[in-house]
Parts: structure tokens; sequence; C-alpha cells
């Protein structure tokens, strides 16, 4: 027998910590190779993490709700093998002395998981449709009838619901488990507990208030020639390329021009140093649910608008449909949101640690404007606004780039750039 070491997975290049959400099994419970051991959040994804071996599990070193460094060790697993899933080998060997650190599926709930049919073929099934499959009742020669649509020919949940739909098995689905909601005896009042995203959410929130001085800078931009060109090329754009042409991408792209001029804002504070990027990760806020992410578009500073246009259309895909993987969150450099989008005319948003600056734009209003010879005109007017760590960042720098981004925005002739 040998004893397999589980650490904390790194789930990305700038995560350092993950906390524990929930343990699937407990101390002296068997379990299978690829069996989900541990759930696991952080600041960018939520995931459920395998086993590397099947075994017994030992010992739990930290509980749910902690957070731990990456690298440290978090649990033992009792085995007859010596190596962890993945290198090939299912025969005994020496027991390794380094920390085994688990595998990490990027997609949450998507963790896949082979099992051999009753026809000797190996397909996928994810955690979430073996729950499903065992509520109601399938066996595995009714799994193994439907064929999967996600990644590797895996069945996901769509596949199952489709295959129950054509059985006429839908009046066959167990009743929904209650919900954690409670309410006062008086019925006025209810409380709901905050799922795992919106708890790191909040944790990360309070901590960059905490970490970083916030300073707004704010001011307005007339966007009446961008909006003008945007509405005569908008259609020719998406018959060229497939997806839509938004305010997002013009935006997006005078942040990246910006950003060059002005490298301080594409920096990090880390101690008393501070750490210049040569190199651009540009943050894309995305409401998903109730919650938020914000997935990277790769080097922005080496592509054009239409490159940023298709990245960000890319990326958006992804986190829609719950594909966005670790890589995709990690080692941003500077963050763009979007609140106009609901309809706000201006926010100040928090800085994305360990970032030192976030540009919010708000809604394009046609407003009364007084031009340079006092007569009056109707213009397309948007606020931006610059959030900035002042312990970096002061006043005059963040004012100079907000105002360099909108006189972008406001004096390029943006047919030269398509």
């Amino acid at each position: 027998m040998a004893k397999i070491e589980v650490v904390m997975p790194q789930m990305g290049e700038s995560i350092t910590t993950g906390t524990i959400t929930r343990w699937n099994k407990k101390p002296g419970d068997e379990i299978e190779i690829d069996e989900i051991l541990l759930d696991i959040s952080t600041d960018k994804v939520e995931s459920e993490i395998p086993s590397p071996v099947g075994g017994r599990l030992e010992v739990i070193h930290h509980q749910e709700g902690e957070t731990v460094d990456v690298g440290v060790l978090i649990a033992e697993i009792e085995t007859d093998l010596s190596v962890p899933f993945g290198s090939g080998s299912t025969s005994a060997a020496a027991p390794k002395k380094e920390p085994v650190s688990v595998a990490v599926e990027a997609a949450v709930a998507e963790a896949p998981v082979q099992e051999v049919t009753s026809s000797g073929e190996r397909k996928f099934y994810t955690p979430l449709v073996r729950a499903m499959a065992k509520e109601y009742g399938m066996p595995l020669s009714d799994l193994d009838k439907i064929q999967g649509t996600g990644a590797g020919g895996r069945v996901n949940k769509s596949d199952l619901e489709k295959f129950l739909s054509n059985k006429d098995t839908a009046t066959a689905r167990p009743q929904a488990a209650p919900t954690l909601a409670t309410t006062q005896p008086s019925e006025r009042v209810e409380i709901t507990p905050m799922d795992n995203m919106r708890k790191v959410i909040a944790k990360n929130m309070v901590a960059s208030k905490q970490t970083s001085p916030h300073v707004n800078s704010i001011s307005d931009v007339d966007l009446t020639n961008l909006v003008k060109f945007r509405e005569g090329f908008k259609t020719e754009f998406k018959k060229q390329e497939g997806f839509n042409l938004t305010y997002s991408h013009f935006i997006m792209w005078a942040l990246v021009k910006a950003l060059k001029e002005y490298p301080l804002l594409n920096s990090s504070v880390e101690g008393d140093n501070i750490v210049r990027k040569k190199y651009i990760n540009l943050g894309c806020a995305v409401a998903v649910g109730d919650g938020l992410v914000v997935p990277n578009v790769k080097d922005a500073d080496t592509l054009n608008i239409t490159g940023i246009a298709k990245a960000v259309d890319n990326l958006a895909n992804k986190a829609r449909n719950k594909k966005l993987g670790a890589d995709d969150m990690a080692d941003g450099t500077f963050t763009f949101t979007n609140n106009g989008s609901f309809g706000t005319l201006m926010a100040t948003p928090i800085i994305l640690q360990p970032q030192v600056g976030i540009y919010c734009a708000g809604a394009i209003k046609k407003t009364v404007v007084v031009m340079p010879d006092d007569s009056l005109a109707i213009r397309s007017i948007m606020y931006g606004t610059h959030t900035y760590d002042h312990r970096l960042i002061d006043g005059a720098t963040g004012g100079r780039f907000l105002e360099h981004v909108h006189n972008l925005l406001a004096t390029t002739d943006f047919k030269t750039l398509f």
C-alpha cells in the first residue's frame, strides 16, 4: 500500500489560493479513480476535483470553508497504486515522495468520468449526468444509447434531458429537493444562503477595497461620429464576421491604445515593488446568471479592432455555455466593464486585484449639448469612469489616461480600421 498526498491545485497562473467548498468523501471512505473528491472555489472558477487514484481517503487536513495556499497538503489517500491517474501505468510501483497535485477540469460540473458500457465501449459521463441517471433509475444499458455531444463525445445534461423527453419519461422526474431558503414566521422575510460564486465575489470585493484606495475620475465623451459609423457598418460587419459589432469593441480597442501610452496603468503592486507588464491582457466583465466573470483577451496589444471583437465574442460564448477555462480567467492586466448595456448612466466599479485600474462605460444617450459656437445640438454622449489604485496612480495620470481614451473614441476615423 502507498499513500498519495493530494495538494491544493493551481487553477490558473495568477491563482495562489483556493477555498474548499465541499468534501464529497470523509476519512475512511473508499474512492474510485477520477471520482469527485472535493469542490474548490477561487475568484476565477468553481471546480470539481477528481481523485488522482483509487483507494481509501485516510486524512483530511483542511476542512470545508478553509482557504488554502496552492501546493499545501489537503488530504492523503491510501492506495495500491503509487502513480497518479493519467500516468499511463496501472501496475504497482515504489511510492513517490513528492506530492501529487490533482488535475483540474476547468469547466464547472463537467469533469468527465469514464465508464465501460454494456457494449464494451468507453463513454464519458459527467458527475451531473450520473446523478440524474441514478435519480431516474436508469441502467447503464440506457445511458450507453445516448449519443454524447460534449467534448470528447461526453454525454451532458442536455443530451440526457433530450433522451428522457424522447422516451416520454419527463413525468418520472423526481420532485425537486426543498431549497435552502427559510422564512420568518411572519412570511415577510426570506433568507437564502449565498451560492459559492456570490461568496467569492463578496469576499474579493471587500478585499479589493481594503487593499486599494480607490479613486474615480469621470468624464463624458461625444460619440456621435462613432455611433454614425457603427450604424452604417454593423450590417456589413455581421455578414463578414458572423457576429455583432458592439460599442464595447471600440472602447476596448481605445483602452489598449491608451495603455500603450500610459503603461503604469498596466502594472500591479506587489509589496513595495511596481510590476510593469509588457503585455496587455484586457479583461472584459461578463454577467453570468446572478454572478460575474472576467475572462481576458490575451495579448490584446497584438490585435486590431476586428481581432479584439472576435476574441470578445469567443469569450462571451464560452462564458454563456460555462466553457471558460482557468487560463481564460488568469493574468489580466486591466479590466473593462460596460454598465451602460443595462441602461446605467455611470458607475464606480471595484478594481480586480492585483490590477490597478478598471474602466466602466455608461449608457450612450442623446443629449442637448452647447457647441463651441454656443449653438445647441443633439449629440450621442457617454460617461466613462476610470477607477484606479491611488497607491500607484495619481489623479493627474488617471485623468490623462481617461481623456486619452475618450479623445481616441471621439476623433478616430474608424472606417480606416476595417
